[in-house]
This record gives C-alpha cells, structure tokens and sequence, in this order.
C-alpha cells in the first residue's frame, strides 16, 4: 500500500503546467504576476487580486481564472525581457485596453498595501511602452488608491 501511495506522489512530480501560447491574454497576465514579483515578493494579496482581474475581464469562473493565471506564471518565467510580453500586448490592444491594463496593474501593486520602488519602476515601463501619458497613469493609480480608501 505504501508503494501506492508513493506512485501517485511520483506521478505527478514531473508535471508542469503548460506553456501558453505568446498571445495578448496571457501576455497580460504575465505582466501582472511580474508587477506581482516586482518586489521579489509574490503575495497571496497579489495572487488573488489577479485571479479576480483574469475572471472579471475573461468571464472565467475561479478555477479558471486560478489556471490562466499558473499558465500565466510560466510564460512570464519562459519570456525573460519584458519588453517582448509588453510589446505582444501592445501590438494586441487600443488605447482604452492599454488604460485598463494600466490600471490592473497598480489593483496589483496595492494589493499588498504598498507600492514598492520596483513595482512603480515596472508600471513605469509599461506605461511608457503602451504610449500612455505620464499624467493618465498617475490618474490612473489616484483612481486605484481612492477605490481601496473606499473600502
């Protein structure tokens, strides 16, 4: 019996979930799990705040949403330079879209209560690879920072 159950544990330590494909849903939420660990810290606070981001903008259900976002895990970790995920996203979204995203990200950065120097750093990045005024984004993160007071 204790064979068995150590066959079931050793069947499932060489699996990895799937790389995704390059495309502008999953570059997204590989630019969110990297504002995440900008900081090189990944917190619960972080990884359910995107969960919830992945659901509402793709109508996913919570264990859909939890997949999509493991899956966006890997790409991030397979995609070394950001400017190749931004640039995916970029290429794939309008101006309203880049906006949105703008403001997923700093939902992301405030999870934890704080925004960190790198985080900013990251969403700096973005923004100015998305074409988005300096000025959009700082209303942006005002709008993010008024909505957690709120609650």
């Amino acid at each position: 019996m204790f064979e068995r159950i150590l066959s079931l544990f050793s069947a499932t330590a060489g699996y990895r979930t799937p790389l995704p494909e390059a495309d502008a849903k999953h570059a997204l939420g590989a630019i969110l799990v990297r504002a995440a660990q900008a900081d090189k810290a990944y917190l619960f606070q972080e990884v359910e705040r995107i969960d919830r981001i992945l659901a509402k903008r793709f109508n996913l259900n919570p264990l859909e949403a939890a997949k999509m976002r493991a899956q966006c895990e890997r790409l991030s970790d397979e995609m070394p330079d950001n400017t190749a995920l931004i640039t995916v996203l970029h290429d794939a979204v309008d101006l309203p879209e880049r906006e949105a995203t703008l403001r997923a990200l700093w939902q992301v950065v405030f999870a934890d209560g704080y925004a960190h120097e790198t985080e900013d750093e990251f969403v700096t990045q973005v923004q100015q690879m998305f074409g988005v005024s300096p000025e959009v984004c700082a209303r942006l993160r005002a709008e993010v920072l008024a909505d957690l007071q709120k609650r």
